[in-house]
């Protein structure tokens, strides 16, 4: 074990050799894992890696030679397209149903995707996936055949139609065996393979390192272990504390985080994944009652038979986000073009009762932390600018005229931030911006508070139909604006507007 030790640290110097033979060494027996911590192991920089301390153990990406240049590529880029050839396939030999079958083909794609059969898994398998591939075919093939029928009205049509179809379900499971056969094959070649981080250094931790090391069809490459640091002091494989993940996911170049047995608390885990570079990764826990886990809890996945669940978190990017953006700005043209009328009459109202100067303007942080100035209706005159940005409630101010109050019962008063999601300083639905004040106040005491800036700030949100407006717990909000962000969806997002004109309706505003 010794030799491993100093073979380890040449590797590390030379930065060339592959160290994950060495590595896994210790894995296998964790009985002599103390000889190792007798030597420090330096840390090896990358272009992304921030400066470690002296203590800090880390072991960098060195792959096969394959697997670095292999590392972007991902299952659904062969299954994808095999899926839609296999479904299209029986248009080699007849044309007569070529409309059904593309479209078929589409909303097949479409099921796949939405059901998370393109998602990595770590234990590939046919079988496993059968089931749910031939039923999401079913499904497919019916839509397509309830509308062919209501269109030509011919049984004679329908029934050749499915027929195709049968042939092309044989094909797509024929398909999806060669590809498995190609993952599986890949991965245990190692031309593709993904580093790991393991959240956790007890016995669970520990055996899934060691599965992760002995079973190359997984896919993974063993990078080290993550957990507190009191009560492993001097573990030779610990190459940091739940404070280091982000750097150390950038360091090692990790794909894949594994989250077991750690001390971590789940408050702080839940930061964690939270995070920009967490959100790159595929993040995966293993259930506390492993031994008991059942189909129905959601749990479908494994490594050498421990079961492990994969986090779901809303991507807030892509082409689901690009879409949000396209659709913000086509209702907010036509909503500035239907509304305008009653705009202007709000703006001659304010003029009337309060004088010069209808349009508010008043400085909010938007995502990211990025100040932007919110656009109202102007309903009452603050004293100060200081006062606008310091004081927190003015539902009872004796200085809201009457058409204040109605503006912001009805929340007519926000009607010009329309124009601020045209600029793209807000967006429709998101947490609701707040004053630099405030944001600095509420993040020092309330934790999770600022997370609530991973996402665009909003017309309207899940936590104001939720009832918390006004003067109501900011933890609470918080806790809202948190959860519309990790489970958003664009169908979040219209429950959330036929929510909020719901809400206008019955004039539940301030």
């Amino acid at each position: 074990m010794r030799g491993n030790t100093e073979s380890l640290r040449a590797a590390i110097k030379t930065e060339k050799s592959d160290v994950s033979d060495i590595v896994a060494s210790a894995v296998e027996d964790p009985a002599e894992w103390h000889h190792l911590h007798t030597t420090e192991l330096p840390f090896v920089p990358t272009q992304r890696s921030a400066p470690a301390s002296s203590t800090t153990l880390v072991m960098p990406y060195i792959g096969s030679k394959h697997s670095r240049r292999t590392r972007s590529l991902r299952a659904w880029m062969l299954t994808m397209p095999v899926d839609g050839i296999a479904i299209i396939a029986p248009l080699a030999w007849t044309t007569a149903n070529w409309k059904g079958i593309l479209a078929t083909a589409v909303i097949t794609i479409g099921i796949f995707a939405l059901s998370g059969l393109y998602k990595g898994r770590r234990h590939f398998s046919i079988l496993d996936l059968l089931p749910a591939i031939l039923g999401r075919l079913l499904i497919a093939a019916a839509i397509v055949g309830i509308i062919a029928a209501q269109r030509h009205g011919s049984a004679e049509y329908v029934v050749e139609f499915m027929r195709t179809i049968a042939v092309s379900c044989g094909l797509v499971v024929l398909g999806r065996t060669f590809t498995t056969g190609v993952v599986v094959l890949a991965r245990k070649k190692r031309w593709v393979e993904h580093g790991a981080i393991v959240v956790g250094s007890g016995p669970l931790a520990v055996e899934v390192a060691r599965l992760i090391k002995r079973y190359p069809q997984y896919g993974l490459r063993f990078s080290g272990f993550v957990d507190e640091s009191e009560g492993n002091a001097g573990h030779p494989l610990l190459i940091g504390t739940a404070d280091d993940l982000e750097r150390l996911v950038l360091a090692a170049e990790t794909d894949v985080v594994i989250i077991a047995d750690a001390r971590v608390s789940e408050t702080k885990l839940m930061e964690l994944v939270r995070q920009p570079v967490l959100m790159r990764t595929d993040v995966f826990t293993i259930p506390r009652l492993c031994d008991f886990h059942s189909a129905s809890g959601g749990v479908n996945d494994h490594i050498g038979a421990i079961p492990v669940a994969r986090l779901h978190r809303a991507t807030l990017t892509g082409p689901k986000w690009m879409l949000k953006r396209f659709m913000d700005l086509l209702l907010a043209t036509v909503a500035l073009i239907v509304v305008s009328p009653v705009m202007l009459l709000c703006a001659l109202a304010v003029r009337i009762e309060g004088g010069p100067g209808v349009i508010f303007r008043q400085q909010r942080i938007g995502r990211w932390g990025k100040p932007f100035d919110v656009l109202k209706f102007r309903s009452m005159r603050p004293a100060s600018s200081h006062e606008s940005q310091t004081n927190w409630s003015v539902a009872d101010d004796p200085r809201v005229g009457p058409i204040g109050r109605l503006l912001r019962k009805t929340s007519l008063d926000e009607l010009p931030q329309l124009w601020n999601i045209i600029r793209g300083d807000m967006t429709f639905v998101g947490p609701r911006p707040e004053r630099p004040f405030f944001v600095d106040r509420f993040s020092a005491e309330h934790p999770g508070y600022e997370l609530r800036h991973r996402a665009p700030v909003g017309l309207t949100g899940l936590a104001q139909v939720s009832g918390l407006r006004g003067d109501t717990p900011i933890s609470d909000r918080a806790r809202f604006d948190n959860y519309y962000i990790d489970n958003w969806s664009p169908w979040l997002d219209l429950k959330v507007l036929l929510r909020t004109f719901a809400e206008v309706f019955r004039g539940g505003g301030r």
